[in-house]
């Protein structure tokens, strides 16, 4: 039996044997349909041109023969369009590893295919907070961070997309300041064209803020109301009345341009939700994020999981797009044997970006993107998180940041704030940041 996993497999064997024959194509397009099923999508001009169709055909029927359930029969498996472009719309479009002219089109059951990378953003820098496995300690992190920001001053903009496991804005905003409205009512209401009467109310200030501020947007109001309902139309695309389709990911890239627009941050912060999802792709993939924070326990759970995520990248031939914006973050590194825990932490890391990642280089060529097992700058260097009883419980995070010092966020958060603070090129303003995140 052939499975989904072997058609690309078979496909590239196949296409191989006949690579003259391929060569003579301006272009290929292997469609994957929501089935798993395989047509080829050809140029039209070759439709009326008898002799190359007929081996074209013959060339579909070998591969028929590979992967079996997975085709459609000669006379239905073969689509012809005007250019690649055409054939490819509407799906998440890659290459065919080693073949120039030939492309895979799969179209998926939903938009999150981690394949689409945004080129960063050139404004405020945003920083994503992504992790494999939830209860990793990313949320609170992520707002201890913001407090911290905001201590020096900064305008941070916090966004809660974790949309199906909400929680953030409560460990920023007591009761009383939460906004009438979240991301997922802007969302809804956009679809018809009134997302945006709702901007003002979906915004609200923290009071933690010393010399700066934080305004969080959350992912639902104060009164969450059908929050089901509106959850399961968040996802839907807008038509617009020309009939140009806007994803999801797009209306949500248009919402964040419209919050930074109106907040001025210098900063963006993001919680995405865990594992891989439609929502952690829009957030890792396609708003721009400059810095991908990798939150990480020291588990086979986490490393198989983002090892599916880095090879994905590499086969969508987009990892070299991503790749210089990854930053492994340790998560609830414990009490007990804290360096030891960490070494192996970083082996792992290492392991997984040496395999994937990683350009490989020779011991007289060091060019490439690659970093040794030591590097103090390389993405497989952890940036720690410390785990800590007061910390535990991300119900009780505003009443803890509300009454600690600086101190005691340094303890747990410092070298992860302090770090971020270097990689963003701001640590020079404040000279108490230095190396290991003591500030």
């Amino acid at each position: 039996m052939t499975t989904f996993d072997k058609i690309l497999p078979a496909a590239a064997e196949v296409l191989t044997a006949e690579a003259d024959l391929v060569a003579q194509l301006d272009w290929l397009v292997i469609n994957r349909d929501l089935n798993g099923r395989v047509r080829f999508i050809v140029p039209e001009s070759i439709e009326a041109n008898d002799a190359l169709r007929a081996k074209i055909e013959a060339l579909y029927q070998a591969l028929t023969e590979r992967i079996a359930a997975h085709a459609y029969p000669v006379a239905t498996g073969i689509l012809f369009e005007a250019n690649v472009d055409d054939a490819c719309a509407g799906g998440a479009r890659f290459p065919l590893e080693a073949f120039d002219k030939v492309w895979i089109a799969d179209r998926l059951a939903t938009e999150g295919n981690w394949a689409q990378i945004a080129p960063e953003t050139q404004g405020a820098p945003r920083v994503v907070f992504f992790s494999i496995k939830g209860g990793v300690g990313r949320s609170t992190a992520l707002a201890a961070c913001a407090w911290k920001l905001a201590q020096l001053g900064k305008r941070v903009l916090v966004l809660d997309l974790d949309l199906e496991s909400p929680g953030l804005s409560s460990s920023l905003l007591p009761p009383e300041r939460q906004p009438l409205y979240g991301i997922t009512d802007w969302l809804v209401e956009d679809l018809i064209d009134q997302g945006d009467a709702l901007l003002e109310a979906m915004i609200a200030t923290s009071d933690l803020s010393r010399d700066g501020q934080i305004y969080a947007v959350p992912a639902h109001g104060a009164d969450p109301g059908e929050y089901i309902a509106k959850l399961g139309r968040v996802w839907m695309p807008k038509v617009h009345s020309d009939g140009r389709r806007e994803s999801w990911s797009m209306r949500l890239q248009r919402l964040l341009q419209r919050l930074e627009a109106r907040i001025q941050p210098d900063i963006v912060l993001i919680d995405s939700r865990a594992g891989i999802d439609e929502v952690a792709s829009s957030c890792v993939t396609d708003l721009g994020a400059n810095l991908i924070l990798l939150f990480a326990l020291d588990g086979s759970q986490t490393w198989n999981g983002y090892e599916i995520l880095f090879k994905h990248w590499l086969r969508s031939s987009v990892a070299t797009q991503i790749r210089e914006r990854l930053q492994t973050v340790a998560a609830l590194v414990p009490e007990l044997d804290p360096t030891a825990y960490l070494a192996d932490l970083r082996e792992h890391a290492y392991d997984l970006f040496l395999e994937t990642l990683y350009d490989e280089v020779s011991a007289t060529d060091d060019e490439g993107w690659s970093f040794d097992l030591a590097s103090e700058i390389a993405p497989h260097q952890p940036w720690s998180v410390r785990w800590h009883r007061g910390f535990a419980a991300l119900r009780t995070l505003h009443g803890r940041l509300a009454q600690i010092d600086d101190e005691e966020v340094r303890h747990v958060f410092g070298d992860l704030i302090g770090r971020t603070l270097r990689s963003l090129g701001w640590a020079e303003g404040y000279p108490k940041v230095i190396d290991g995140g003591t500030f």
